[in-house]
């Protein structure tokens, strides 16, 4: 295992190192920015209202509205990043791994846009009639050729497998452990419920996720910032120097003294990029296969749909997590978290609110990891139909239910160092490989991404194109 560990260690820091993933990410999403003048600041308003007040639109083709299809990137979203994947980033780069994280976010608002564009002008349409969509599409039908084909072909494996990783043993590695850790819970009766749960939701389809995370994911989402806010409330006094700590560390590195003392802006600034995309996945492309989705005829429409979800994930719930843990003092890591992200974070709660902040860190948990989960796999599928068409559904799915179980026993069998948890890493290796055939799509396709946002918000009277294929696979 420990072999296993060094390899997936050493690739991570090549993807993740300062000249390769790191630069990308930033770069891709400020030239998105520039093309398209700074859309997600101008358009987050008319975004936001569409999203939650307006939600759908009537008459148009897809599988859920616009508001199911950004409860379900949320859901896919809101999980161990947003509570365990901050907590790591603070730990191993200091409170300024958060800056970051902001600003990873800011500038992946446009990347997340492109992605919806992309996902909904280039999706088909499968034998069971529902939609297909995200960058093996566009990087296939929009690049074309053999050049295309072959980034569409390696994004759909290493997302496939992706899923395996962030969407589903990350998960239930960080929410047995979070529930052990609270409530003395063993870690396979926890793996065993959320195995026999998450299962009967991925069975039903994109149609039962988006009920189901219409409801759901926004229940979550604020009972946890609620939480969060009571452990503010708790150091108000200390708030202000938390902040100051957070853009202070941002451009000197300090880190927490378990282990990582010494670390260098550099390290602020990987642990912040890597984390961010882990938590938002702006740049990974998932954006674009849940956009695809959507009851749509205007790309550009669902595209700032989209791109409130990087907002809502990093902008505000990781902000919530990231100063409850700067603010308690706890990231510098004088206690044993096990190898746990989550209970570090349990730990800032618990600082807080005595025996009952580990607890509501726990429930919290297990409430994002469970949404993320289920979307996930259906993240992981469509990329399966793409490669071996509908046949393959419900032989992956099974499989990806049976996965979920395994991170448990992962996490009742952890003997790893925080540094390097075989889990974790594997995660940002596969995030990594996948991003890369995304992004460079993205740069190739720039000029797609803008002719539909300027057909639907620079030409008056404009009501955008149809841009759904009927293809069937």
């Amino acid at each position: 295992m420990e072999a296993i560990s060094n390899v997936l260690d050493a690739l991570s820091g090549i993807i993740w190192g300062p000249y390769v993933l790191v630069p990308l990410l930033l770069l891709t999403g400020v030239f998105l920015t520039i093309v398209l003048r700074g859309l997600q600041f101008r358009q987050l308003g008319p975004a936001l209202h569409l999203a939650l007040i307006q939600r759908k639109e009537e008459g148009a083709d897809g599988d859920v509205s616009h508001y199911r299809a950004l409860t379900t990137a949320l859901a896919g979203t809101v999980g161990t990043g947003n509570i365990a994947g901050v907590a790591t980033a603070i730990f191993i780069g200091g409170p300024g791994a958060l800056f970051w994280m902001w600003i990873t976010a800011l500038f992946g608002m446009a990347t997340k846009y492109g992605e919806a564009v992309l996902g909904v002008k280039y999706r088909e349409t499968d034998r069971a009639g529902e939609k297909a969509g995200g960058p093996m599409f566009y990087l296939t039908n929009g690049i074309g050729g053999r050049t295309g084909r072959t980034l569409g072909v390696l994004f759909a494996v290493f997302a496939a497998i992706a899923a395996f990783g962030i969407g589903n043993m990350v998960q239930s590695f960080e929410t047995t452990s979070a529930v052990e850790e609270a409530f003395g819970v063993p870690t396979l009766l926890t793996g065993a419920v959320l195995t026999i749960g998450a299962g009967a939701v991925i069975l039903g389809g994109i149609r039962a996720i988006g009920r189901f995370t219409a409801y759901f994911v926004p229940f979550m989402a604020v009972a946890y910032m609620l939480a969060a806010t009571i452990v503010l409330l708790v150091n108000i006094a200390n708030v202000p120097g938390a902040i100051g700590q957070i853009f202070s560390g941002a451009f000197t590195g300090t880190a927490a003294t378990g282990g990582f003392a010494g670390a260098a802006l550099i390290l602020a600034l990987q642990s912040g990029v890597a984390r961010g995309i882990f938590s938002n996945e702006s740049g990974l492309g998932t954006g674009g296969i849940a956009a695809a989705a959507a009851q749509t005829t205007v790309p550009a429409r669902q595209g700032i749909v989209s791109m409130t979800q990087t907002f809502i994930d990093t902008i505000v719930i990781c902000s919530f997590t990231g100063l409850a843990i700067v603010a308690s003092g706890v990231w510098t890591g004088e206690g044993d978290f096990g190898g746990s992200g989550a209970r570090l974070t349990q730990a800032a709660f618990g600082e807080s609110l005595g025996s009952l902040g580990p607890q509501l860190v726990a429930v919290g948990l297990a409430l994002f990891a469970f949404s993320t989960l289920i979307t996930w796999a259906y993240y992981g599928e469509r990329n399966i139909v793409y490669l071996v068409g509908r046949g393959g559904v419900v032989p992956y799915r099974l499989v990806f239910i049976g996965v979920i179980f395994v991170g448990a026993l992962a996490a009742g069998a952890e003997t790893l160092v925080f540094a390097l948890n075989p889990v974790w890493i594997f995660a940002d290796v596969m995030n990594g490989l996948m991003a890369l055939p995304n992004l460079i799509g993205l740069i190739l396709l720039a000029g797609v991404i803008w002719r539909e946002t300027r057909e639907y918000f620079f030409r008056p009277g404009a009501e955008g194109r149809r841009s759904t294929s009927n293809r069937v696979r």
